[in-house]
């Protein structure tokens, strides 16, 4: 970054930024955070991704707006995590892979490694998935459509810029903001949106087997392992700096409330199909349903908006494999490079694109319970990637008193790991004995 800060005055400040001289305290924040942003927004929106449509249209049509409650009470959650991961990713200048190897042993290292690529793999599925669905309710041949979308979603982190990069998917995070006016259109009584948003409460039928897999399933979509590789990752390409840590903060926050407001919006869409009678089957069957009733801009713009959510989704979810794999393998690993000087990097990244493009395209595939239990798996599997990151942020040797965790900040997060641990484990019971929970 080309930033030069010149000393604060009583009347006014002056800062250089990228060459311009700016003058005024509020002028020099804005600019400087308007720098520093975009990783925060992009971890958090990013995470809205087809999965994340799937699973909160489908709780909305499941069970209203009964659990958007839960929401509210993941976004102090969400921000908490990955506040960790910017103290750790300006600390260390690093990536989160290379931090567990480094830190931990390669053994350990080795676990997290393939843990995430496993569950990468697994989610990029689930992005293809739903733009296949999506395509075909628009009379596109997802024959044609998928690859097509996979080479696209190449070709935009193959420019050799971070910041061109960054720019185009900030982008289509506001696109996002569709939902909020999909939902002012769909909804009906605003009473119970404001009281199921405040008030915890369980949906009528009470707990079931059905119940406790979506909220297993929601936890796992709105934090997801990925997400604390990737922000670091982006951190440390994008080179903050000490002085950047209050503004990656501030952006982390506003991503994180932008996301759950989003997907407050998405289970309200739910609602609406629920509220009109109709069976679901897959958030794009949906949009055709609701289309007869509220006009084709509902139906094309809930298609458009999955195919968005699934293309921030693959492009967030691809980098983080390839960051991981870079830093791993000690390969040049940045978009600041290009395919020339970082080949393995972009070659990963492109990899993982194309196989699991392919995949979506064998005949038959269950792809809205593929999509679904791949949310239930990235919620089993968050309790074990958050533990190296509390353990991390607990060293003081690696980041000195500045940067390492205080007493309430292990409160909260020993919290949050016991909590996801539960449900994992409820999960698993209720694997092994089906009868646990009534049916429903």
């Amino acid at each position: 970054m080309n930033r030069t800060t010149f000393p604060y005055s009583e009347h006014a400040s002056v800062a250089l930024v990228r060459g311009r001289m700016v003058r005024g305290t509020w002028k020099r924040n804005l600019l400087t955070f308007l720098m520093v942003s975009g990783p925060g927004l992009i971890v958090m929106e990013a995470d809205n991704d087809a999965g994340a449509v799937s699973t909160y249209v489908q709780a909305g049509t499941q069970y209203g707006t009964h659990l958007l409650w839960l929401l509210l009470l993941l976004l102090p959650i969400t921000y908490f995590i990955q506040e960790m991961v910017v103290r750790l990713g300006i600390a260390t200048g690093k990536g989160h892979a290379a931090m567990i190897y480094q830190r931990f042993g390669r053994w350990w290292g080795l676990f997290s490694f393939l843990d995430l690529q496993f569950v990468n793999f697994l989610t990029l599925v689930t992005e293809f998935a739903a733009i296949a669905l999506a395509l075909s309710k628009m009379n596109i041949d997802p024959r044609i459509g998928v690859p097509v979308a996979a080479m696209a979603l190449v070709l935009l982190v193959a420019t050799g810029s971070y910041r061109r990069w960054e720019r185009i998917v900030v982008f289509l995070c506001v696109l996002d903001l569709a939902w909020l006016a999909l939902a002012l259109r769909l909804q009906s009584g605003m009473h119970d949106i404001v009281q199921h948003s405040l008030v915890p409460s369980v949906p009528p039928g009470g707990i079931t087997a059905g119940l406790v897999f979506l909220v297993i399933g929601i936890v796992g979509t709105t934090i997801a392992p990925w997400q604390l590789f990737f922000q670091q990752s982006c951190i440390a390409d994008k080179r903050l700096r000490f002085a950047d840590l209050k503004w990656a903060r501030l952006d982390t926050l506003i991503g994180a409330a932008f996301t759950i407001i989003v997907a407050g919006c998405m289970m309200i869409a739910g609602n609406a199909s629920l509220r009109q009678g109709l069976s679901f089957t897959d958030p794009a069957q949906m949009a055709v349903d609701l289309g007869h009733v509220f006009g084709p801009y509902v139906r094309t713009g809930i298609l458009l908006l999955m195919i968005n959510a699934a293309a921030l989704g693959t492009t967030a979810i691809s980098l983080s494999s390839a960051w991981a794999y870079g830093e791993v393998k000690r390969w040049p690993h940045s978009l600041q490079k290009s395919i020339r000087e970082a080949p393995g990097f972009y070659a990963v990244y492109g990899l993982c694109v194309a196989a699991a493009a392919a995949l979506v395209l064998i005949p038959g595939a269950p792809l809205q319970l593929i999509i679904l239990s791949v949310q239930v798996l990235a919620g089993i599997m968050l309790p074990s990637a958050i533990i190296f990151l509390q353990l991390l942020l607990n060293d003081r040797e690696l980041l000195g008193e500045r940067f390492v965790n205080r007493g309430w900040n292990n409160a909260i997060n020993w919290t949050i790991i016991v909590a996801l641990f539960a449900l994992s484990l409820i999960l698993a019971a209720q694997v092994v004995a089906p009868r646990l929970f009534p049916a429903g």
